[in-house]
């Protein structure tokens, strides 16, 4: 879902030794800060989704690759132009 995430290749996390692929961790982690849902919260999704994990995997992911997500998700965020558009206030 959030493969878009990692465009770059230099920027990407190192995902060897991961037991879940890249979609299901960056979805996991995504779901964690995006609805500031508890780590058992977003196990029970995962789980209803059929992705057996314990909360203590989805703590860990949040640890690793949280900051490295909000990293890119900041680098890439638009930045203002030279040029500013107007609108009439009254």
């Amino acid at each position: 879902m959030q493969k878009y995430l990692h465009e770059n290749t230099e920027s990407c996390p190192d995902y060897k030794g991961f037991r879940f692929p890249p979609e299901i961790i960056s979805h996991t982690v995504w779901l964690y800060f995006r609805f500031s849902l508890s780590f058992r919260d977003v196990e029970e999704l995962m789980a209803e989704r059929g992705v057996v994990l314990t909360f203590e995997t989805v703590r860990q992911w949040c640890l690793n690759f949280g900051q490295l997500y909000a990293n890119e998700l900041r680098h890439r965020r638009a930045k203002p132009g030279d040029t500013w558009h107007l609108d009439e206030v009254f």
